[in-house]
């Protein structure tokens, strides 16, 4: 649905380099673990369930992985490359469980510009506030293209 609002699209291939970074904090709470669970029906007792995460080796709730990876597709799509992107490839290690309430530093950085294949490949290092590393991730995104870059810019003049 276009409300007639210009929209703001993210960086085209042509405006990134190699060695563009993003930093960003994220604290995680109740109401977005809450949010995921509901939304994906999903009752791991691992995610919520106090007594039974008491019993594992972890020994307290963590998070879920596909939650973090919301988290970094959620941070390319608003900031690098930005609106209009799209991830076609994503590679994630999950070193550490990553435990409710804890927030988390995300480093980005673009790795290797792909102009023939459109893509972009980006480097994605979480840590934790013990500054230990918690996640490694690659991610292949292709950003959004000339076309989307002009037509927004279109929209943007003819509103002026």
């Amino acid at each position: 649905m276009n409300i007639g609002k210009p929209r703001k699209v993210g960086k085209s291939i042509d405006e990134i380099e190699e060695g563009d970074s993003l930093s960003l904090t994220e604290s995680i709470e109740d109401h977005q673990l809450l949010l995921y669970l509901g939304l994906t029906n999903d009752a791991n007792p691992l995610y919520i369930q106090h007594d039974y995460a008491r019993e594992t080796e972890y020994e307290q709730p963590i998070v879920p992985s596909v939650m973090l990876m919301g988290i970094i597709t959620s941070a390319i799509s608003k900031h690098l490359p930005g609106p209009g992107s799209h991830v076609v490839n994503f590679s994630v290690n999950f070193i550490e469980p990553i435990y409710h309430y804890e927030t988390l530093t995300f480093q980005f950085e673009v790795i290797k510009v792909d102009k023939m294949k459109d893509v972009v490949t980006l480097s994605v290092e979480a840590e934790n506030t013990e500054n230990h590393r918690v996640l490694d991730a690659v991610v292949m995104v292709q950003p959004p293209s000339m076309v989307e870059a002009e037509l927004a810019e279109t929209k943007e003049d003819s509103h002026e």
